[in-house]
């Protein structure tokens, strides 16, 4: 349109120019021509079509004449229509004269946010509209809804999600005081059925193997309970939370003794296993490297053969943790007087991962049925 503008009123310009140097006679026969081939146009075209560039000419050439003077031109367009265009000229103009440079609202002031977020992050059980009552008392002018997008956009999540714990929050803040335990079977070269009892500890890794049975009874598991808690104080550690399935085996008597002894029980959901992750992947881990490779003749060769795996799984696993771990039993001589013939060893080297023992690799053990 503007491109068209320059074109007309450079055509105007050397029209102007042709005007000039004709007299006065020559002048009036060409005004009295142009009125009278209107007429013309009008008979042969039935409405004609106006650009925005001939309603600007049109406009700005004719709005300084009054109504009277206009009414008596011959136009192709009514009076009152050059008028509108004018009108509709003015209207664009202001308006893109007063078009603000950034639309919406004015962003939140840094500081009015940081004392929202500050707010919401010291108080977790206040929500959007506590926070912005809270901002109102100070003095501070600001809608709810700009404080639910605060919010929003910080990642920070309704007051509901953010009073509850989580089960992996859980996790994560006890894993000092956190112990998994939890019954697998295996079964033996003649196919008998036996329960193995294991607990380990979520922060060092380490597994303990009490023992196994074939037969399960509530007294084995108030034992093993025992016996745990005698482990757990010999080697100082305190536990505060033990986990442990829904199986019928634990009865509500070795649940009182660990609750005696201090340590909570916590019991997973309904077929929840990922609850109780550590104890069931450390399952699989000694399926496949012990179970699925020893021929295990009997009930008594079993727990013999399991504190065999339970000292190299201690001791040679690869896992970050094992330098965190305690010591399993204290040193004794035999190892004393190996340890002082050794080298000592450089700290920047990283321990060499110690094959298990050779086992003649026969698969008997299977998952449960």
């Amino acid at each position: 349109m503007l491109l068209r503008l320059v074109d007309i009123s450079a055509t105007n310009t050397f029209a102007l120019s042709r005007l000039l140097p004709m007299s006065g006679r020559d002048k009036d026969i060409e005004i009295l021509a142009l009125p009278h081939q209107l007429p013309v146009l009008q008979r042969q075209v039935g409405k004609p079509q106006f650009t925005d560039t001939d309603r600007a000419v049109l406009a700005g050439l004719l709005h300084h004449l009054p109504m009277d003077k206009l009414r008596h031109l011959l136009l192709l367009v009514r009076p009152d229509t050059i008028l509108r265009w004018h009108r509709d000229l003015l209207k664009r103009r202001h308006a893109a004269t007063c078009v603000p440079k950034h639309r919406g609202r004015p962003p939140t002031v840094r500081s009015i946010q940081a004392l929202v977020l500050r707010l919401a992050r010291e108080n977790s059980s206040w929500g959007y509209r506590r926070i912005h009552g809270e901002l109102a008392a100070l003095g501070i002018k600001v809608a709810a809804s700009t404080v639910w997008e605060i919010l929003r956009e910080h990642g920070i999540r309704p007051t509901p999600e953010r009073k509850g714990t989580t089960w992996a929050d859980f996790l994560r803040s006890q894993a000092d005081a956190l112990l998994a335990c939890d019954l697998f079977k295996a079964r033996t070269l003649t196919g008998t059925r036996l329960y193995v009892f294991a607990v380990i500890e979520h922060s060092t890794r380490r597994i303990r193997i009490p023992d196994a049975t074939a037969h399960p009874t509530a007294e084995w598991i108030v034992q093993l309970g025992r016996n745990l808690l005698m482990d757990l104080k010999d080697a100082s550690v305190r536990a505060r939370f033990v986990i442990r399935d829904r199986d019928s085996k634990f009865t509500a008597a070795f649940d009182a003794l660990l609750a005696d002894a201090g340590p909570k029980v916590v019991t997973t959901g309904i077929q929840m296993p990922r609850m109780n992750s550590l104890m069931e992947r450390w399952i699989q881990t000694c399926r496949r490297q012990f179970l699925d490779r020893t021929l295990v003749w009997n009930q008594r060769h079993l727990p013999n053969a399991l504190r065999e795996f339970e000292s190299f799984y201690n001791e040679h696993r690869p896992h970050r943790t094992l330098k965190q771990a305690a010591p399993l039993r204290p040193p004794t001589r035999t190892d004393q007087r190996a340890t002082a013939h050794q080298a000592p060893e450089d700290p920047t080297t990283r321990p060499t991962r110690r094959n298990p023992p050779r086992i003649p690799t026969c698969r008997l053990s299977r998952p449960d049925d």
